[in-house]
């Protein structure tokens, strides 16, 4: 009982205070403030909303109105048309109703006659004669004998190619039988031109249906159209409530009635977004008052309960200022020791008392807490006086303020750690609060060794190379000595680690880089600068190039060691570019820069090897840039132009078909062969958009051929390895198809056997996407790249093409002899044309014709020429045709003449 008084009389002294009972008043006066706010937007809707549906209902009387007007003109004129045929017949009754000026206007009506066949037999205007025998309101008079006239859907025939309704009356002959109808046309707009804008608004919809549920007109804002479902209403509905459009899923407040004399229902209906936006309107009005009040009211109700809560919490942190320190100190991971300073005769702070700890003060020192209270600092530290903490105790004491400070201490029993102190200063004395940050240390010590080493070889990264090859500048200008820097590449790590998987590749660089460590200095830097690459810093050097030259020769030797993977060895190399500082530059970046230039010098020479930086190795790079720069506008300013190189049937002579080949047209440089700027391009990702303006061109330039009326050929194109991998590769391929209309049998794609392998499965599925639109697919350069019998034999491809390399000394190399003949037999065992490109001879052609190779294609039939160039020789050739021996051998080409 007593605890249940204690209880109340406690939160009745807390509702008390300021900041507990001016918040509930205050949500109370939010609550009554919202409450108004709702209940006067409760008030201003339900009046727009009835106000909504008095218009929609207004405007329906009106539209009705007007429709009834309208239709009854109509039909009166569908009588009098119906009555001049019976008296006049179907010929005079138009004549005599002009002559009388009974006719409505052509402009607005189409007024025809059709007989009991479905021939139109007149109309005014005139229009064709056709048969409207199969129209809907041609069938339901000859079937019914109905007075009532026929309202069709929207609809258009030969007669008039424009939309229009027809309305229709029978005609009965003397006996009563069917004789035809008299026709009505009004183009549908007609019936919404009523629209007003003032009135309907922008989304407002005025409209005609029938009782088929289709729309005859429908007018929404501008838009007029027709043969849309109708809405379908509940018997309550229609009259100005607010629906979902059926066919633009729009709300509206929608009325509908029924015509009288027709089959027709009038629609109406107001935009619920438009007819209450000015509601919608006061409504943000209502909230904005209502939120800004609610935002004062809480903002000053904030403040004045902050500086409440604040009194109280300075009352009660003077209270309960010693149990706080007690039961934080105790339960701290920190250590807490209270010391009082001792003053000596002159006035000064000689030493430290402890006077209170807690207990992990106990752990740290070792000692318990009686043993600790009033013991000096100097018996507990001996040390204290000499790493600093006497002064920082002394300043923090005189001063005030906070003291941090980290040291690496020695307690009893022979142990070292690493402490943090944090010294405030209390009335005569100090408060030290200590923790052990060992592990943290540890911790900081890993991750600054994780920051600047390769995670995988554990050697230094690209930041710590940086820090080091800094240093050995410094150091060497110091001692007037030399750097030198090596730029290490391996060379065929892509094709380990494609062929046998990262996990191979990761292995093999983990090795790798084992072997090179043994090989240098304590005092030199090996590093992995990214991917495959490698940095070697030997600092400490003479200025005498030769004299790293050992060291480089032994890393160069480490590495073509075999290495086992995965049970299966594995041999690679390594290219290596040298700079020495400060003959081949100053800077860390120039270094580096010219290192890497030498490196590139290293593969172009072959793999393998290790070259010196030159001066001449950086003009080559400039170059690269220059052309690079260029190659970026190439296309938009048009430099680029294609030539085109005749295929030849090796059997007939016969040109078949042509290969596009890319030139470049600079502006300064005049034509730059495609060797120099396609791998720029390759490396830069610009080949994925010359190339499909390749495509696009050629097969532009094909279909001209064809439009030409000149023999059919077919159109090579070669895919670069960026191309090939583009995921929309098969995309763009058919969107040229389609934009230059040029059949897929007339296109053939060149690819080579390496990038095939890259990804077989992938590369096979896409080869495969782009045969069944049609495409035929070659293998260029066969013979140079590296793919299986067991890959070759799953390409869909219909030709192989023999590398130049092999072409080139085919009259007098057994060797290039065997493999041509290899080729050619390989080629034909898998059913597939064998080409040969780069053929200059006739001894070459003759060796390839002897053997069996299908085509050729090289400087000895023809250079790349111009497109007028080749059509002309597409037109030689069929005057040629004709001119062929009964023997079938040539009469064109570098053949004929012995033909």
């Amino acid at each position: 009982m007593n605890g249940t008084r204690a209880r109340l009389t406690r939160l009745l002294g807390l509702a008390q205070e300021t900041h507990i009972s001016l918040p509930l008043f205050a949500m109370l006066l939010l609550v009554m403030i919202w409450m108004a706010t709702d209940h006067f937007i409760g008030i201003e809707r339900a009046a727009a909303q009835s106000a909504a549906r008095a218009s929609s209902q207004e405007l329906i009387d009106t539209y009705e109105a007007q429709m009834q007007r309208n239709l009854g003109s109509i039909d009166q004129t569908l009588k009098v048309l119906k009555y001049a045929v019976e008296l006049k017949g179907t010929a005079g009754a138009l004549p005599a109703l002009n002559q009388q000026g009974l006719l409505p206007s052509g402009l607005v009506f189409v007024v025809s006659i059709a007989d009991r066949d479905g021939m139109l037999v007149a109309s005014n205007p005139p229009a064709r004669m056709i048969d409207v025998s199969h129209q809907g309101y041609f069938g339901f008079h000859r079937d019914s004998d109905t007075s009532t006239p026929y309202v069709s859907q929207t609809l258009r025939d030969d007669a008039n190619p424009d939309w229009h309704l027809h309305f229709t009356r029978r005609l009965n002959d003397k006996d009563g039988s069917f004789a035809g109808v008299v026709i009505v046309e009004v183009d549908p707009a007609y019936f919404t031109s009523g629209y007003e804008r003032s009135r309907l608004g922008e989304s407002g919809a005025l409209g005609l249906y029938g009782t088929d549920g289709v729309f005859r007109a429908l007018r929404i804002g501008d838009k007029v159209v027709w043969g849309q479902a109708a809405p379908r209403f509940a018997r309550e509905a229609g009259a100005g409530q607010a629906v979902a459009s059926s066919w633009d899923g729009v709300r509206r407040y929608t009325s509908v009635r029924r015509l009288h004399g027709f089959s027709l229902t009038a629609l109406v209906g107001l935009s619920e977004h438009e007819s209450m936006a000015a509601f919608e309107q006061q409504r943000r009005n209502y909230l904005w008052v209502a939120g800004s009040g609610s935002a004062v009211l809480v903002v000053i109700v904030t403040l004045v309960c902050v500086w409440s809560w604040q009194l109280t919490r300075t009352r009660r942190r003077i209270r309960r200022a010693q149990e706080t320190y007690a039961a934080a100190s105790e339960a701290s991971l920190d250590a807490f020791f209270v010391m009082r300073s001792i003053v000596d005769d002159g006035g000064a702070i000689s030493d430290f008392v402890i006077e209170a700890t807690n207990t992990r003060a106990e752990k740290l020192a070792g000692m318990d807490k009686p043993a600790l209270r009033g013991m000096r600092l100097s018996a507990m530290l001996p040390a204290f006086r000499d790493n600093g903490i006497f002064e920082d105790l002394i300043k923090v004491t005189l001063d005030g303020g906070v003291h941090e400070a980290e040291w690496l201490a020695e307690l009893s029993g022979a142990r070292t750690c690493w402490l943090h102190r944090q010294v405030v200063a209390v009335e005569d004395g100090v408060v030290a609060i200590v923790r052990d940050i060992t592990e943290r240390k540890v911790a900081e010590e890993r991750i600054r060794h994780m920051a600047h080493h390769d995670e995988l070889t554990g050697l230094p990264n690209r930041s710590l190379i940086r820090d080091r090859l800094d240093q050995a500048i410094v150091q060497a200008q110091r001692r007037n000595r030399c750097v030198a820097v090596a730029f290490i590449d391996l060379d065929g790590f892509k094709l380990v680690n494609d062929g046998l998987g990262h996990n191979a590749g990761d292995e093999l660089l983990k090795v790798v880089g084992t072997r090179m460590a043994a090989c240098v200095r304590r005092e030199d830097t090996l590093g992995r600068f990214g991917g495959d690459e490698f940095i070697i810093i030997l600092p400490d050097q003479p200025d005498n190039p030769m004299a790293v030259t050992p060291v480089l020769e032994k890393i160069r030797q480490a590495v073509t060691e075999p290495i086992l993977l995965g049970g299966q060895e594995v041999q690679v190399s390594c290219s290596m570019g040298v700079v020495m500082y400060p003959r081949d530059g100053t800077g860390p970046n120039t270094l580096m820069m010219n290192a890497d230039a030498a490196m590139y010098r290293a593969k172009e020479m072959g793999n393998n090897n290790f070259q010196f930086y030159t001066r001449e190795m950086n003009a080559s790079v400039e170059e690269k840039l220059v052309l690079l720069e260029g190659l970026r506008g190439a296309l938009d300013d048009g430099q680029f132009h294609l030539l085109y190189q005749p295929k030849v049937d090796l059997r007939s002579g016969l040109i078949f078909g042509v290969e596009a080949l890319i030139r470049w047209e600079h502006p300064e440089h005049g034509v730059i062969s495609p060797l120099r700027f396609i791998g720029l391009a390759e490396e830069s990702g610009l080949i994925v958009a010359i190339g499909d303006w390749v495509l696009h061109t050629a097969c532009r330039q094909n279909k001209a051929w064809q439009d030409a009326g000149l023999g059919p050929v077919t159109m090579s194109v070669n895919v670069s390895p960026r191309q090939f991998e583009e995921k929309r590769l098969v995309e763009r391929v058919a969107a040229a198809l389609r934009e230059s209309a040029l059949t897929p049998s007339a296109l053939e794609l060149e690819v080579t056997e390496s990038l095939i392998m890259r990804d077989l499965s992938q590369s096979v599925e896409k080869m495969r996407e782009l045969k069944a639109m049609g495409i035929s697919l070659s293998i260029d350069d066969f013979g140079t790249g590296y793919s299986s019998l067991s890959a070759l034999k799953s390409f869909p491809i219909s030709t192989l093409k023999i590398d130049k390399s092999f072409v080139r000394e085919l009259a007098d190399n057994p060797d290039d002899q065997a493999i041509a003949k290899a080729v050619i037999s390989l080629g034909h065992m898998l059913k597939l044309r064998v080409i040969a490109e780069g053929v200059e001879t006739e001894q070459q052609c003759a060796f390839l014709r002897d053997n069996d190779c299908d085509e050729m294609q090289g400087y000895l039939f023809s250079r790349p020429v111009p497109p007028a160039q080749i059509a002309l020789l597409l037109e030689e050739q069929a005057r040629m045709q004709a001119g062929c021996d009964s023997a079938g051998r040539p009469l064109f080409g570098p053949h004929a003449d012995a033909a």
